[in-house]
């Protein structure tokens, strides 16, 4: 029995392997955030035709994981003296 030609073929929803791709990071956290915040007014302006939706949204969340990363790593770095041992900062 004969397999369907359509099994074959990639799936309209499936990301294009030739599409273009991200640009890199932003060098700084706060780079990073301006790019981002421009990129949700471009996005929410419903001005874009749909293959820039999906790569700005992307490119969003590509923003998005490289400032959670950046914020925990700092988080990580604030800490306090106390005694011998590094502990958390917590605010009093």
């Amino acid at each position: 029995m004969a397999k369907s030609s359509a099994s074959s073929t990639a799936s309209p929803l499936a990301p294009d392997a030739s599409a273009t791709p991200l640009p890199a990071l932003p060098a700084t956290y706060e780079a990073a955030l301006q790019e981002l915040e421009g990129l949700v007014a471009r996005l929410e302006s419903g001005q874009l035709p749909l293959d820039q939706l999906l790569t700005g949204y992307q490119r969003g969340a590509q923003l998005l994981k490289f400032c959670r990363d950046r914020l925990e790593a700092v988080e990580n770095q604030i800490k306090v003296l106390e005694g011998t041992e590094l502990k958390p900062w917590t605010q009093a």
